[in-house]
């Protein structure tokens, strides 16, 4: 019996090491013919993982690395592929703007925070956590990432109407006609604030970030400050050093 359990937990691990070659996705059948096992064993190891938080499913159907493994990774000071390419960017913008860096992906109607660089020096310090979320409507890399996904009116209000927009601060935009409106400023002007909207006493501007050589959008990269220590006015006075930055960071990581 504890034979057949090291058979399965085998298998499992076989899984999980072939989903982590396959950071864009990877098909049932494509890691059944990968791991040479069974489609209905894969699938059962496929349900083991997403259980635990260590496998997802995309909406394209394809299965990928879960968040939950970037949690237990984080503790062991690991770090996901893109989290390490975009690290040097988050410390070099950390130290010159003196205040927290992120850089979170899009989730349904939250943000996964992939990676984080806080200030060298300064007393006050963000608590966000590698792995942690936020609804993404009450944040800027949240506001600049659903301004990617929808691009007409009808899809977002649907979207939008579908799900509780809670309000984490009096800032928040709950009204899904008076965030749509920002989407669109948003894509005008590309960035995104977030105006104490997450949290009271942080705000922060974020800005879109490819780590491919195509065009689209792999996640957002925000500076958010402490409001006092660095007023919103001053991250958009800044914005185009922030853009530089990450126009630089692209630059590194075309082929």
């Amino acid at each position: 019996m504890s034979e057949e359990r090291a058979v399965g937990a085998d298998r499992v691990l076989l899984v999980l090491s072939e989903l982590g070659r396959h950071p864009s996705g990877v098909s049932l059948e494509d890691l059944a013919i990968a791991v040479d096992a069974p489609k209905s064993s894969v699938h059962r190891a496929l349900a083991t993982l997403r259980k635990r938080g260590f496998a997802a499913q995309d909406g394209r159907g394809s299965y990928v690395v879960g968040d939950e493994l970037l949690r237990l990774a984080f503790t062991v000071h690991e770090q996901r592929p893109e989290s390490a390419r975009v690290e040097p960017a988050l410390q070099r913008l950390s130290e010159r703007f003196g205040e927290t860096v992120h850089f979170a992906v899009l989730d349904e109607a939250e943000v996964v925070y992939r990676a984080k660089a806080d200030p060298p020096s300064g007393g006050m310090r963000l608590t966000s956590v590698v792995g942690g979320r936020n609804p993404a409507h009450a944040t800027g890399v949240g506001k600049l990432l659903l301004a990617d996904r929808f691009r007409d009116s009808d899809s977002f209000l649907q979207w939008a109407k579908a799900r509780a927009l809670p309000a984490r601060t009096d800032s928040t935009l709950t009204d899904p006609a008076k965030l749509w409106h920002e989407l669109e400023q948003i894509r005008e002007s590309g960035f995104a604030l977030d105006r104490e909207e997450s949290e009271i006493g942080v705000a922060c501007i974020a800005l879109p970030v490819s780590l491919s050589a195509t065009a689209s959008i792999d996640g957002a990269v925000s500076v958010s400050a402490i409001a006092v220590r660095t007023p919103l006015g001053e991250l958009i006075d800044r914005v185009e050093e922030f853009r530089t930055e990450l126009g630089a960071l692209a630059v590194r990581l075309r082929p």
